[in-house]
């Protein structure tokens, strides 16, 4: 691999200075699980490499009195370490254990998987699930929008010219929603998934759904929201007849494909059986809670 001129900006406007100073020529190094592999093969025009690591704006876990919001420098080895994670956000830590291995987990960001932008991004469905947005900035300054906003297609994201995203944020009202994840790949670690998923709900005092949210990935051209399905179930009761239905809904929304690691038909059959699953278990710890 070719030498790059290497620069670590010690604010968020110094690193949008030096995207905007250098256009195509620098590309940003977060953990680099991602960034360092692409390198090796397709450098391009690269000649520099932004660090923003480290970056205050883009670092640490914050709770306040409106939510929770997370650097998008945060690595997964630090969301899976976070009592509050644990505690209010379980099926977040989940969906982090499953990314890569204990090297990638303490080396790869939030960030990172969010604004590399694969369909079967590990990070999304869980939090997707539980209402988050995330903010972004630039030479404009700054902005927000809902997760499912953020994915455009497949390696595109939202992100215009000389913009960063800077944190996700998890609103109060989510917190200590039940909510489950799942993975499935062609083995048990440091695999993509064929499917992944997350669910989160409410059960009002007479058992009835309240809020329910579903997001699926590797089965459509960004993560999505299965806005029929959650449609769907709002209001009625949490029966496996119910779910069941859901779950055939989900399949219709999504568009899986062929590729070498599973078949579209292969696919909707797990789409269909996780959905089952993380409905039922949050249904599981909301009526436990």
């Amino acid at each position: 691999m070719r030498p790059f001129e290497y620069i670590a900006p010690s604010s968020a406007q110094e690193a949008i200075a030096l995207l905007a100073e250098n256009g195509e020529n620098a590309r940003l190094l977060a953990g680099g699980t991602d960034l360092i592999v692409d390198l090796k093969h397709n450098p391009g025009n690269t000649s520099l490499l932004v660090d923003v690591s480290s970056v205050p704006e883009f670092r640490g876990i914050e709770e306040t009195s409106e939510g929770v919001r997370i650097g998008s420098m945060t690595t997964f080895g630090e969301i899976m370490a976070s009592p509050l994670f644990q505690q209010k956000m379980p099926a977040v830590v989940d969906g982090a254990h499953t990314i890569g291995a204990v090297q990638t987990r303490n080396l790869g960001t939030m960030g990172g998987n969010f604004v590399t932008c694969v369909p079967s991004a590990d990070s999304v469905p869980s939090v997707m699930v539980l209402d988050a947005t995330v903010t972004v900035v630039g030479p404009d300054g700054s902005r927000q929008m809902p997760v499912e906003d953020f994915f455009v297609a497949p390696r595109k994201t939202a992100l215009e010219s000389g913009e960063l995203l800077e944190s996700i944020f998890i609103p109060k009202a989510s917190l200590g929603k039940p909510s489950a994840f799942l993975k499935h790949g062609l083995r048990k670690g440091q695999a993509l998934a064929l499917v992944n998923g997350a669910a989160a709900l409410w059960l009002d005092k007479d058992g009835k759904i309240v809020e329910p949210r579903l997001a699926l990935g590797a089965v459509a051209p960004v993560p999505l929201r299965a806005v029929k399905a959650e449609a769907f179930l709002a209001g009625k009761e949490a029966s496996d007849e119910v779910i069941d239905e859901a779950a055939e809904i989900a399949v219709s929304e999504a568009r899986p494909i062929d590729d070498f690691r599973a078949s579209a038909k292969y696919r909707r059959q797990i789409i269909k059986v996780f959905t089952q699953r993380v409905l039922k278990e949050s249904v599981r710890i909301a009526r436990e809670s």
